[in-house]
């Protein structure tokens, strides 16, 4: 059986040391993956974001903040592991200066400036090696294209797409698509049925490459 990294929930980007950018993700994909390929048996390491869910115990969990830390904690791990599933959604932008005290109001605009993170999935695509690189890509427009450019982007082997409605949900919508665009399939329902479809796919296609 496989090792299977899995990234999970949001990231923070602090702009002051009590305000932060981030986004709805729940973690509920995440840990349903996680359910998943333990039931098929894999071993589970986890690297979430702050979340209210809570992951089976039998996975290894480590808990980060920004995604600076999920992708330095991801890439010591990932050296260990068969495979990533890249399901966290880590916060794209940070600011370029993180103030040491508390913004003040000052009934002017704040303007802030933002730069781009590190992109986890990207940077382990690169670094992967013999391993294996599942993606998510959400996305509100022109899905199927665009989650195929990232698969490329991000040397994915496999790249699962969905919707912002995921965001929070008990439930989930997605296509799977491999590298050639093709869609190998179309999964709806509880979070946890999308997840086992998931497992499935990547059972039968990507874990009997490392054994």
């Amino acid at each position: 059986m496989a090792h299977i990294l899995i990234t999970s929930g949001p990231t923070r980007q602090y702009l002051d040391p009590v305000r932060y950018l981030t986004n709805a993700s729940s973690g509920r994909m995440g840990s349903a993956l996680a359910t998943a390929a333990l039931e098929l048996g894999h071993q589970v390491t986890i690297v979430s974001g702050p979340v209210q869910v809570t992951y089976p115990e039998a996975a290894h969990v480590v808990q980060v903040v920004s995604t600076e830390e999920m992708l330095d904690v991801c890439r010591q791990l990932f050296e260990e592991c068969d495979g990533l599933i890249g399901a966290a959604a880590p916060c794209d932008y940070r600011p370029v200066q993180i103030e040491a005290s508390k913004i003040a109001k000052t009934g002017q605009p704040l303007r802030l400036e933002l730069i781009e993170t590190d992109d986890v999935v990207a940077t382990l695509g690169q670094e992967k090696q013999g391993r294996w690189v599942v993606g998510f890509a959400l996305e509100t427009e022109d899905q199927r294209l665009r989650a195929l450019a990232k698969l490329e982007r991000k040397h994915c082997d496999l790249i699962v797409v969905n919707g912002p409605e995921a965001m929070h949900s008990l439930d989930n919508s997605v296509d799977v698509l491999d590298p050639s665009g093709t869609v190998i399939a179309a999964l709806a329902g509880a979070k946890g049925e999308v997840a086992r479809g998931i497992l499935e796919i990547i059972q039968a296609r990507l874990v009997p490459l490392r054994d």
